[in-house]
């Protein structure tokens, strides 16, 4: 286990224009990241076939690829990782997860799986949130590869748990992500990666498809419904269902996302209501009015316990353990 600090280089980039209906809850600049992600950056020599613009090289006819806001959809077939690779050789990527009470557990398949097929080659921090640093297992990491334990308080109910994550990543990345990372990956615990997830998913805000909802129409989507809550969407609005399990981006715009559903969140208790979906109803408020640049397929975060495999899902990459919830939530 290694505790970092809070080194990092500054650049004297211009802070950008405050986004609409934002100014509340901006506050780092481009300034203060760890690199400038929004630089186009140079990619050395690589030997790969050519694009043919007049002839459609897209292997996945038989889903969609794109969002009607221009946004890739991620699946296999639609990406060469050498390309990528190479492009964001420079790249270090942060991956938070909340251990809290009895879901340390599942950390050391987590971790251990991680190593295997999480950004294969790439310096990685692993941030690991948990009320008991001391069952944090011991792991055996990579070249340029760092676990940091980051030691936080628990609640009595898992729906609180869920919640203050936005609260806590918001407050992280403006401590110290956005100094020591470039882009910030937000994880569910209870998972193990199981197939190749690298610098494919990597935009300045990027979200999963959840897997539930894949295929259903709008009027099926669980969003908060109750215009009382701040996590309100409409039954005539919407583009998809995203999971909280699986999101990120570059640290800026995810301490954006973080803190303006933190700040949501305590509004409605304010209010005395909860979204009925907690985070993840903020969540996909705040992503039908902020649009993902990048939207993972359900290849990034699958339950095969309680969902048969479609034909079209040809990879299944990070994925639920089994569980008994009852016997780990509020413990």
């Amino acid at each position: 286990m290694v505790a970092l600090g809070s080194p990092g280089c500054h650049h004297n980039a211009t802070s950008p224009s405050p986004t609409p209906g934002f100014d509340a809850v901006y506050s780092p600049s481009e300034g203060d990241c760890h690199l400038d992600v929004c630089r186009v950056p140079e990619v050395p020599r690589i030997i790969s076939s050519k694009a043919q613009l007049l002839k459609s090289s897209c292997r996945r006819p038989d889903v969609l690829v794109m969002t009607p806001w221009l946004a890739p959809i991620i699946w296999e077939g639609t990406f060469d990782s050498t390309i990528l690779d190479a492009q964001f050789r420079n790249t270090t990527i942060g991956l938070t997860v909340f251990a809290i009470k009895k879901y340390v557990v599942f950390l050391k398949l987590l971790l251990e799986t991680a190593e295997k097929h999480f950004m294969v080659g790439h310096r990685v921090i692993y941030y690991v949130f948990t009320d008991r640093p001391a069952d944090v297992p011991s792991i055996s990491l990579k070249e340029g590869r760092q676990l940091v334990v980051l030691q936080v308080r628990n609640y009595s109910r898992w729906q609180d748990v869920s919640m203050h994550r936005m609260e806590m990543v918001s407050n992280f990345s403006e401590q110290r992500f956005l100094r020591e990372v470039d882009y910030l990956v937000c994880a569910d615990v209870d998972m193990k990666f199981s197939d190749h997830v690298g610098m494919e998913i990597l935009s300045s805000l990027f979200a999963t498809l959840h897997p539930g909802f894949y295929a259903a129409q709008r009027q099926a989507f669980t969003y908060e419904r109750r215009p009382q809550s701040q996590a309100y969407i409409p039954r005539d609005e919407g583009d998809f269902y995203y999971a909280g399990g699986f999101f990120g981006g570059s640290v800026l715009e995810v301490y954006r996302l973080t803190k303006t559903c933190h700040q949501a969140m305590v509004e409605d208790h304010t209010n005395h209501i909860e979204a009925v979906w907690h985070d993840e109803s903020h969540l996909n408020k705040y992503l039908l009015y902020h649009k993902p640049t990048k939207v993972l397929s359900p290849e990034f975060l699958w339950d095969e316990r309680m969902l048969s495999r479609p034909p079209f899902l040809k990879k299944l990459r990070y994925v639920a353990v089994p569980k008994d919830h009852q016997a780990i939530r509020n413990r």
